[in-house]
């Protein structure tokens, strides 16, 4: 199973994420408690050898990829206004895309969703883009006829459950893995990725 370690705020973490089996971590600037400098996100993403990727909002697609060479990243993670153009060219220049989707009471609507951009279903909350540690009814994702990621409220506790119920190509965990906002808990990634996998 493809685990994402989200929210990473500095290298100890980037480094314990990749040496307890993530493979991926993402970094975010966008109006978050986990945000960091760009300067930081260079810093974090030096420190390992895994997956990386860059969480933003509403940022115009060259500046992101700008963003993106400058931090180093393998891939984009574009939420707001601008983030079907910015997909579109993170995927030209060569990055992969995690592409969010909003699962509210409905199966989300993926059809016009080129199919090199990994969609990301995560949990409709007004106002927020993602990192609310709020689950949806994971079975509406179930079946979805091209590879996802699968995030929202997952935990330790419920990942099992939640990749038995929607079947997921990955996981992606912010949140639930920390012991504070942007803190990351050693033991809690360890179970995650466990549980993930069995």
């Amino acid at each position: 199973m493809w685990v994402k370690i989200c929210g990473i705020t500095d290298r100890d973490a980037a480094r314990m994420a990749q040496a307890e089996g993530a493979s991926a971590i993402g970094v975010v600037m966008a109006d978050s408690p986990r945000r960091v400098s760009p300067e930081q996100a260079r810093t974090i993403v030096a420190a390992i050898d895994i997956e990386s990727y860059l969480l933003t909002d509403d940022g115009e697609p060259d500046r992101v990829l700008e963003l993106a060479a400058e931090i180093g990243v393998t891939g984009v993670q574009p939420y707001g206004l601008a983030a079907p153009q910015t997909a579109a060219a993170a995927r030209k220049g060569g990055l992969a895309v995690l592409r969010p989707v909003k699962v509210g009471c409905e199966r989300p609507a993926i059809e016009g969703i080129p199919r090199d951009q990994m969609i990301l279903t995560d949990t409709d909350v007004a106002g927020a883009h993602g990192g609310t540690g709020r689950p949806f009814d994971w079975s509406l994702v179930r079946g979805m006829q091209r590879p996802f990621v699968l995030a929202g409220g997952l935990t330790p506790d419920t990942v099992a459950e939640a990749v038995t119920l929607a079947r997921p190509d990955g996981v992606d965990v912010s949140s639930g893995v920390e012991s504070s906002p942007g803190k990351k808990d050693r033991n809690l990634v360890r179970a995650f990725i466990e549980r993930a996998n069995t």
